[in-house]
């Protein structure tokens, strides 16, 4: 079983496994700070006095496609390999989203891989929990290690 960490950058969380790798990002969720003129300071303020939330989102891989490499030379066998595999892949996230009740969920295009997707959804804590690495891993670590055993990260 994997032990995760978590290391603050600009206003949201990387999560990191036990080999040291990223595995996704949290990103607390603030309020609204959409009519603030420097979210920044708000969001470094709130992280200074450990000011409590109620959640936030968690970014993750969701599936790499191993098709879109500019590189590619390849068969249809192999594609459709991928395109199984792909397949089964998603039907554990389906499987998982809705053992979960999420229907909020989001997928887009990595921003550091383009042949991989990112799943987004929402996190919802057991209590309000203070602006604290151990506090928020604390709450996010069952559905991190959830994700591991369906191995989906």
């Amino acid at each position: 079983m994997l032990s995760w960490k978590l290391e603050f950058e600009d206003g949201y969380f990387r999560i990191f496994d036990s080999k040291k790798l990223i595995s996704g990002y949290f990103d607390p969720d603030y309020g609204d700070l959409s009519k603030i003129k420097n979210p920044e300071d708000v969001i470094s303020s709130k992280i200074k006095n450990h000011d409590y939330i109620l959640g936030g989102m968690i970014m993750i891989p969701l599936v790499k496609f191993q098709l879109f490499d500019t590189d590619l030379n390849t068969t249809i066998s192999k594609v459709q390999q991928n395109m199984s595999r792909v397949s089964i892949h998603l039907k554990k996230w389906e499987s998982f989203l809705s053992e979960i009740n999420n229907t909020s969920h989001f997928v887009g295009i990595s921003h550091t891989d383009q042949d991989m997707l990112t799943v987004t959804f929402p996190i919802m804590f057991s209590k309000p929990t203070p602006l604290e690495k151990s506090n928020l891993l604390q709450e996010i670590y069952p559905t991190l290690t959830m994700l591991e055993k369906l191995e989906l990260l």
